[in-house]
């Protein structure tokens, strides 16, 4: 199961969910709820917003519009 990587189907207040590894700890993962945001130094772009960070949403990301997707494609790559 692929995220969904047309960005343009997305508006800000949209929660979406992907993987986030723990910055401590590289081989855990797991999948978090985040926010889709306008880009706080480019009002032009969208951002996620996860964990008091923004991150650029870019084409390089798998984003999942539920829950139940992004567990799906969570267990095929890391089960």
């Amino acid at each position: 199961m692929e995220g969904n990587n047309d960005y343009t189907t997305y508006h800000p207040g949209d929660i979406v969910y992907v993987f986030y590894r723990n910055p401590h700890t590289q081989d855990v993962a797991n999948v978090q709820e985040a926010a889709v945001v306008k880009h706080p130094e480019n009002p032009n772009e969208l951002a996620l917003f996860l964990y008091e960070t923004y991150y650029p949403l870019t084409n390089e990301m798998a984003v999942y519009a539920t829950e139940m997707d992004a567990m799906q494609a969570y267990e095929q790559y890391f089960g």
